[in-house]
């Protein structure tokens, strides 16, 4: 690997983050993901490098870090974003089952398609490898739906939320050991409860080290807090994902806590400052983790896979089986317009990151990574169709209409 000066080094680091905000300002404007952008940079960057001469070796744990620091931030944005209420109820419950039905239908559904495409591989390895594959990304899902609706938007928030969580926990539970016995099933869903108690600890232990710390040296603290609580849940099996999305949620709404001795050791003024510290670092830090983790993914894509007919095959059977048994459930279920709700169905980070941690008893020599990168790249592509093709509501639009017909006077005054 050539050397760079510090200089050369800073250059490249601030222009590939300035580049990012600005495929963030170009999602804006075209609804084109900035993931997708990342990635072709990513991409275009081998390229480049290749054209040169000039190689990178990149640390075996480097995209596993990334990743893992990035899925913590980008769902405890998730929890700061989502607001809970009665109303809101049947929401959070339905945008639960589909995130759960989908995604076991999915993990079944790719399953059956990859034993045809290896049919001498024992099937629960092939559950384990779809198990990433049928994991919705909150990472693409959370910066591609402000132009979509409030019901709309909150629906995709909390089921690419609830996908992540539910991916993760089964994926650790089949891969933590070889051979899975009654007890360990007991402790997989008896974490859950426990994972909701360590939310509330959390909860109270950060809220008084934010609010009551004396010390100007909040951010990392927190960010060690979590990453600590992560890991550790981690070891222990525990769905610590969970911990960090309700510690989000606790602190969003922190006015529909009962306890009133609570409101008064921690004012809502003091809970509002800590809302907006937490939500101004984990956007900042979101996005940072993003730029390098789907850079560093894209550095990483050889395009020849392209070149493999089977690699086509196999990855479009995938992607087909995602939309059709999406398309069922929403259509069974909800009753309602689609669209584009049928249409986001990006695989990313986390699909990466499980991928990468396939215990080696468990991987399948004769898999091509090319179906792993076709199924990332299309469902993208699937989602920017959708965001592309969606308009408002015609009610908003009309409502909108209503309102230049009242105050005629304010549209002639911009003449």
């Amino acid at each position: 690997m050539q050397d760079f000066s510090a200089y050369t080094i800073l250059f490249i680091f601030c222009g590939l983050i300035i580049l990012s905000y600005l495929f963030s300002v170009l999602n804006r404007i075209t609804r084109i993901p900035s993931v997708l952008l990342l990635l072709g940079t990513g991409i275009l960057l081998r390229y480049v490098a290749d054209f040169t001469g000039f190689t990178f070796i990149l640390p075996k744990n480097l995209i596993e870090i990334i990743g893992t620091v990035g899925l913590i931030m980008i769902v405890l944005e998730a929890g700061l974003d989502l607001e809970v209420n009665r109303s809101k109820l049947p929401l959070i419950r339905n945008s639960f089952f589909s995130a759960l039905v989908i995604f076991l239908l999915s993990t079944f559904g790719v399953a059956g398609i990859l034993m045809l495409y290896l049919p001498h591989v024992p099937f629960i390895h092939c559950i384990t490898y779809s198990i990433p594959l049928s994991i919705v990304s909150s990472a693409i899902v959370l910066p591609s739906v402000h132009h979509l609706s409030a019901e709309k938007k909150e629906f995709l928030i909390y089921e690419a939320s609830f996908s992540d969580i539910l991916g993760i926990m089964v994926f650790n539970f089949l891969t933590a050991k070889q051979l899975i016995t009654g007890n360990d099933t007991l402790w997989f869903f008896g974490s859950i409860p426990i994972a909701i108690v360590l939310s509330i600890v959390v909860c109270f232990a950060l809220m008084f080290l934010l609010v009551k710390n004396q010390i100007n040296i909040k951010f990392f603290l927190a960010f060690a807090v979590l990453i600590v609580i992560y890991v550790g849940g981690k070891m222990l099996n525990l769905p610590s994902l969970l911990t960090i999305l309700l510690f989000g949620l606790v602190v969003n709404n922190w006015e529909l806590l009962p306890w009133q001795a609570l409101h008064r050791y921690f004012t809502n003024k003091d809970v509002d400052e800590v809302r907006g510290f937490l939500i101004s670092i984990t956007a900042e830090s979101s996005f940072l983790i993003r730029t390098f983790f789907f850079i560093i993914f894209g550095y990483g894509i050889n395009l020849s896979f392209l070149q493999d007919q089977q690699v086509w095959l196999v990855g479009s059977g995938i992607v087909g089986a995602l939309l059709v048994l999406r398309y069922i459930y929403l259509r069974v279920v909800h009753r309602y317009d689609l669209f584009p709700e049928l249409l986001y169905i990006p695989r990313g980070l986390v699909t990466i990151l499980l991928f990468y941690k396939i215990p080696t008893w468990q991987r399948i020599d004769q898999f091509d990574e090319g179906v792993l990168f076709f199924v990332i790249l299309t469902t993208s592509l699937i989602m920017m169709l959708g965001a592309l093709l969606y308009r408002d509501d015609p009610k908003e639009l009309g409502q909108i209409h209503v309102t230049l017909v009242e105050h005629p006077a304010s549209s002639s005054d911009t003449h």
